[in-house]
């Protein structure tokens, strides 16, 4: 018995005390542990930049789906908005269209002096109430012939620059949409039709100047 424990490795013990008990003084720690301390800052640094790259690529993800979002509502909610407005717009013209019969007739009316009293008071406010909508009237006497916007039915002089000679019905329009072209009789205008008359006397002049 006593010759196995006599075989015994000693025991030591390390003393980690960072102040040493018999001078008082604080300990220098060991390398081991400086390098063990500076391992675990350095990777410390490592993982930190790591995570912060990350959250920076994210970062940016975020905010390009949140401005793609955005661009698209906003593209949504313009075209609801066009679609709206082209819908009402599409209402309107198509009662002011029914009522263009009305208005002809209200015309006609004023033509032949009819159109007095009460009666003339309800036909301004029905055209004054359709104007304020967007209706506007065109194809009047003098005007330049435009294809897109009356329908000639009848001809007069050569066709050079044409202007209106004759209304017989009104066109009109309701905003930029024609709901009703106006029927008109063309001729020429009122300097080119003046222009031979003058090349005439001209020549009788002339003639008459040749003769003396």
């Amino acid at each position: 018995m006593t010759q196995g424990n006599s075989e015994q490795e000693p025991v030591t013990f390390v003393d980690k005390r960072k102040i040493d008990p018999e001078t008082g003084e604080v300990r220098e720690p060991a390398a081991a542990e400086d390098s063990a301390v500076a391992g675990n800052g350095a990777e410390s640094d490592v993982i930190s930049e790591e995570l912060a790259d990350t959250i920076s690529v994210e970062l940016a993800e975020r905010t390009a789906d949140l401005q793609r979002l955005t661009a698209e509502y906003a593209n949504y909610r313009r075209r609801v908005d066009r679609d709206r407005k082209t819908a009402i717009d599409g209402a309107k013209a198509s009662v002011v269209t029914e009522l263009l019969g009305v208005l002809d007739d209200l015309d006609r009316a004023r033509a032949h002096g009819d159109l007095e009293g009460p009666l003339k008071a309800v036909a301004d406010k029905l055209a004054g109430a359709l104007h304020k909508q967007g209706l506007e009237e065109f194809g009047a006497e003098g005007e330049p012939f435009d294809p897109t916007l009356h329908e000639a039915v009848q001809h007069e002089g050569s066709g050079h620059d044409p202007v209106i000679g004759l209304v017989m019905r009104k066109g009109y329009r309701f905003g930029d949409r024609v709901l009703r072209h106006a029927l008109v009789g063309v001729t020429d205008p009122v300097a080119e039709a003046g222009q031979p008359a003058v090349e005439t006397e001209a020549s009788d002049a002339d003639a008459e100047a040749t003769s003396d």
